[in-house]
């Protein structure tokens, strides 16, 4: 059986760490209110189905059997992190995340969905670290323990991601007491890529 109270924490942490989805889910929530927060936060939520499908057709282990293939993956996944870094740091991000033009539910849902799919650092995670909570010598098909572990992963993410998204309204009042305020959480949150990227590229 797969150990799901290690792959749990791991994950909370992960969704939990300054990234491009969960700072989305808290500019949607800012700059529309809580409904389009939450729907942003279903949207990244259901793209993780998209992951979990390619790690559970054993993407994972072909990346983790081809070296070349693991490092082309790790190399790319840090310098997305990097350029997002690089564009926090240049960029206003949530300090104008309620000046951003409201768009309908259903597009703040597709582009979420989409968002999530298109992340390097979500793919990293689930095609690289997902078989490791797996037990290959388990009563269960090592795909079911995979689908399982995406689907605790989903669901671990629904919860903390809702939480940002009704959150956003009392944090975007907040910024407007604060203004220079929301510019610091922007070069903080870009300092915070960049270092995760060169996290990634530097690691063994």
């Amino acid at each position: 059986m797969p150990n799901f109270a290690l792959f749990l924490a791991t994950s909370i942490a992960i969704t939990f760490a300054p990234g491009p989805d969960n700072l989305q889910v808290l500019a949607r929530g800012i700059s529309q209110g809580r409904a389009a927060g939450l729907v942003a936060a279903l949207g990244f939520a259901a793209g993780i189905t998209f992951h979990t499908t390619l790690a559970a057709l054993g993407i994972a282990a072909v990346l983790r059997s081809s070296p070349v293939a693991f490092q082309i993956l790790k190399l790319a996944g840090a310098a997305y992190l990097i350029w997002i870094g690089v564009k926090a740091l240049c960029s206003q991000g949530l300090a104008t995340a309620g000046d951003r033009p409201r768009q309908p539910l259903s597009t703040v849902f597709r582009q979420s969905v989409l968002g999530n799919v298109m992340n390097p650092k979500v793919t990293l995670f689930f095609v690289v670290f997902l078989p490791q909570f797996v037990d290959p010598h388990g009563a269960q098909a090592v795909t079911l323990q995979m689908l399982e572990l995406g689907l605790l992963f989903m669901l671990q993410t629904v919860v903390v991601f809702s939480i940002f998204g009704l959150c956003a309204g009392t944090i975007g009042g907040w910024l407007k007491r604060r203004p220079r305020a929301g510019v610091w959480l922007d070069r903080l949150a870009g300092v915070t890529f960049i270092a995760i990227g060169i996290r990634v590229a530097l690691r063994d």
